[in-house]
Formats: C-alpha cells, structure tokens, sequence
C-alpha cells in the first residue's frame, strides 16, 4: 500500500478559511434518528446523525460538502430512506456539535475513525446492509480515502459534485508547486488503485467544480463498473433539487443492483 499523502501543505490559515464554511447549526434529533459523538482524538469529536431506513437497508456513510452540516440533511435523508437507503452523515471539526477546527489533515484522518465508528456501532445496533460510501463536493475527499484502505467492507462508492484531488481547490495560492505535483500525483495513483463500483454525479452547469472534473475522476479511477450521471442545467448546490427525479433514480439504481451480503 503507498504511504499516506502528506496534507500538511494545505493546512495554511489563507487556505483553510477560503475551503472550510464551519457552522455551528444543530436541531433536535428527528423521530427515528440517533445522534452520536465520535471520538478522533486529542479529546475532539465529531457530530453524527444516522437516519435509517430498514433494518436490513444498504447502508450509506455519507461526507457532505463544505459549507453544509449534518443537521442540514433532515429532510434529505428522508427522500434516501423513501428509496430504501439508511444514511449516516458526517460532520467535520468545528461543523455542527464537533469540536476542534477543520484542517486537510485532520479531515482525512477522522474519516478512518469516523468509518471504524460508522461500521462497529451500525452493525451492533442490528442493521444488517451492505455498506456504501457517498462524498459531496468537499466530502469526495473523505470518501475517496476510505474506499482506498477499506474496499473489503464496502460494496460502492458514490461521489456527487465531487472532485480528483484537493491541489485543484488551491490553485489560486502560491505553494511550493513541487511538493504540490507530488501531493497530486500521489492522489492520483490511489485513485487509480481503488477498484469498487462507483457512481459519480455531476450539474452540466456546475461553475464551482466543473463537470470536466467528473469525466476526469470516470477516466482515472481503476473500478471497472463504473457509471457518470451529469444532471442537465444544474450547477453545484441545487443539482438534487434541479434533477431530483433522474439524481435518486441513479442511486437507487446502483446501490439496489449492487446490494449483497459483505464478510465482516
């Protein structure tokens, strides 16, 4: 397995207030939901509420996108759970109830915690679904990383508004462009390495992150079943209201024609 990308170039005061939108927002927990702490270290935890479906529902761990927190998706999960998907939505430092402060570096390594946290404490509380990873924007980050070191508990990965690597997001800085293109192309080739099924969605008017990002993450990742939905007329923030028919009908799709039992 290659070595663990070094993010700490992108831990800069100037970049992280230009990618992170922390906000404190939260809301009582809905019926049917439950709220969890997870513990990732140097005594910080990050907010997470899990909205399942069915006991035996696939089961999505959901990354959402920079200026958005876990409470924004009450009334989104409901429209996974109609589709017979449970979703676990994730928190960075600093958003909703989490505390500490966003950095690439931590961001990365809380996925794993919050991934170890997400399977252990699902699976114990009796719901038995195959596991899938989905990344909004931000999030595709986290969701990347984990399909990378835990293909053997996952059956899909979904990225939506997502992106290849994070240099992109800090072009406009003056970094070092060596330690840069070496950040790159280390996460370049562990895209290409990871190998589950994937569904990538994309808005044909996204300004933010342009589609020609989802056609390059289609082209370089290594899974062999993989599929590109570019919803017509939306951009990156209204891309589930605009297409919201054709968005949940490729999920439904892909998670229902991928679901099968997993080894523990």
């Amino acid at each position: 397995m290659s070595p663990q990308p070094d993010y700490s170039i992108l831990d800069k005061p100037e970049i992280l207030q230009f990618v992170f939108y922390p906000r404190r927002a939260w809301t009582p927990t809905p019926p049917g939901a439950s709220d969890y702490m997870v513990p990732v270290g140097d005594e910080v935890s990050i907010s997470c509420r899990f909205y399942p479906a069915t006991m035996d529902s696939p089961c999505v761990l959901y990354f959402h996108g920079n200026g958005e927190v876990v409470c924004d998706h009450d009334w989104i999960a409901p429209l996974y759970n109609r589709e017979g998907i449970s979703l676990f939505v994730a928190d960075y430092r600093g958003y909703g109830l989490s505390g500490g402060s966003p950095t690439f570096s931590a961001m990365t390594a809380d996925a794993h915690s919050i991934f170890n946290f997400f399977r252990k404490t699902v699976r114990s509380s009796g719901y038995s679904g195959p596991f899938f990873l989905m990344g909004r924007s931000l999030g595709s980050h986290s969701a990347l990383e984990l399909a990378f070191h835990y293909p053997e508990h996952l059956i899909g990965l979904i990225v939506e508004s997502g992106f290849t690597g994070v240099a992109r997001l800090v072009s406009l800085f003056d970094l070092p462009s060596q330690r840069l293109t070496e950040l790159g192309e280390a996460i370049s080739a562990r895209i290409q390495s990871i190998t589950l099924p994937i569904l990538i969605i994309h808005g044909e008017e996204d300004s933010l992150i342009p589609p020609s990002e989802a056609t390059k993450l289609f082209e370089t990742i290594g899974s062999k079943e993989k599929r590109l939905v570019i919803i017509p007329y939306a951009g990156h923030n209204d891309i589930m209201l605009v297409g919201t028919e054709q968005y949940f009908s490729a999920i439904k799709e892909f998670v229902c024609e991928l679901r099968r039992p997993l080894p523990e």
